[in-house]
């Protein structure tokens, strides 16, 4: 099934995350595709918040992943955007772990297609007038 929410505020767009968190369960894998500056981390804010973390949500781009096992399910932000080969999923761990436990958010998933479990596909579609989220569950 696909839904569609068109957004052009970053309250829009983490409500629309915090509607995600409504899917979330242990092994989800959320897999996040648009451009650079889309707002892919602010869904996952409005997740998370959804999810009951109160810290601080940035995005992983330099750590790669960010963990917050104190959410209601435990929560896992990937952004694997710096990485160049398949091969870095597993040097990192990521490969083994996506899926296995937790609700996973990946930003950038379409760079390593086929390395994701099947899971909720989030595009971030630029339109005229707003940011649109086709998201397939």
């Amino acid at each position: 099934m696909t839904h569609e929410f068109d957004v052009s505020t970053v309250e829009q767009t983490q409500a629309v995350g915090a509607w995600l968190a409504t899917l979330a369960r242990d092994g989800t894998v959320i897999l996040l595709d648009g451009a650079l500056g889309a707002g892919k981390t602010t869904l996952v804010q409005g997740l998370a918040r959804a999810l009951g973390v109160t810290r601080e949500v940035t995005s992983p781009t330099y750590a790669i992943v960010h963990e917050y096992p104190e959410a209601r399910v435990p929560l896992y932000h990937a952004d694997v955007y710096r990485l160049e080969h398949p091969e870095e999923l597993v040097q990192t761990g990521i490969a083994e772990r996506v899926g296995e436990s937790g609700c996973w958010v990946i930003e950038w998933a379409s760079k390593f297609p086929g390395a994701w479990p099947p899971g909720v596909e989030v595009q971030f579609v630029d339109e005229e007038r707003c940011r649109r989220l086709r998201v397939k569950t």
